[in-house]
């Protein structure tokens, strides 16, 4: 009996893991197949070329591929250096009511639509917008900034609003975990609070860190919005440039940068996975209940 409830229970948990993994596997399984087939005309037909990887190795985006690497990883420092000092309050300083609060408040603006919140940042940055009108009224400046808009800073700008919330989450989990305990120890022994964070805190949400770098670098390497809407025209990322590429029904071009886009992330989770051990990191989740 106890034998087939077990099987049950196996069964109802992987049921789950073989459709969420049959709905990603089977998508970017086709992406590959299709980034080897051949384009004549306007058309796509089967078969076995690699000569799509030779266009993007060859010609100009290889040097996108770098520039979206390079954007990526800047974003993703910037968002990591504001979204760990708010996680680290709300697990450490705040009160678990005022963190499940702040944590619903920063999931707020994903109610809004994605393009409408970037839209908003291309009236707020504009020529006209309130951001250079508060300037000229301070007197800071006196005609409207230009590179507030269409430039690295508004990209950079739209990239960290849109997801550093996405990194919030993470590291909160992961700080929350810890045992305080453990911190006690460390000031019983004769540590300073910056030791301490250095030495215990910081080593132990590691974890965390690297899912919210995951998290982060992943999203805004294949963003496409934000850059046509807050770069402007002629500012490529990986994402935009993919998009470009299926405009003009180069369908083996899109899906071979999409391949080589999936095996970096791929990559960046298998780090993951061989650092950290994973079943500790989601077993904070049983431990702190919010």
């Amino acid at each position: 009996m106890k034998a087939v409830e077990g099987a049950a229970r196996r069964s109802a948990l992987l049921l789950p893991i073989v459709v969420v993994g049959g709905l990603l596997a089977v998508p970017l399984a086709l992406t590959a197949v299709v980034s080897f087939w051949e384009r004549a005309g306007v058309r796509v037909r089967p078969a076995f070329t690699v000569a799509s990887y030779e266009a993007f190795v060859a010609g100009a985006r290889l040097v996108v591929l770098e520039r979206s690497a390079l954007v990526a990883l800047g974003a993703t420092a910037v968002s990591l250096a504001i979204a760990y000092p708010i996680a680290y309050f709300l697990a450490w300083h705040a009160s678990r009511r005022a963190a499940r609060v702040a944590l619903m408040l920063f999931s707020v603006p994903f109610v809004v639509n994605y393009i409408i919140r970037t839209f908003s940042w291309a009236y707020l940055l504009g020529r006209t917008g309130p951001v250079n009108s508060t300037l000229i009224a301070l007197g800071l400046v006196d005609h409207p900034v230009d590179w507030l808009l269409f430039s690295h800073f508004s990209v950079f700008v739209g990239l960290v609003t849109s997801y550093m919330p996405f990194m919030i989450f993470p590291l909160w989990l992961s700080l929350a975990g810890i045992d305080r305990r453990l911190l006690e120890a460390s000031f019983m022994s004769g540590a300073t609070p910056a030791q301490t964070f250095l030495r215990v805190t910081l080593p132990l949400s590691l974890p965390g860190v690297f899912a919210a770098i995951v998290f982060g670098f992943v999203g805004v390497f294949g963003e496409s919005a934000v850059p046509v809407i807050l770069g402007g025209v002629g500012y490529e990322l990986m994402g935009n440039t993919i998009t470009s590429a299926m405009d003009v029904l180069n369908y083996p071009l899109a899906a071979a940068m999409s391949t080589v886009v999936v095996l970096c992330m791929a990559i960046l989770l298998a780090v993951w996975f061989a650092a950290f051990d994973l079943r500790s990191f989601l077993g904070k989740m049983v431990r702190w209940r919010v």
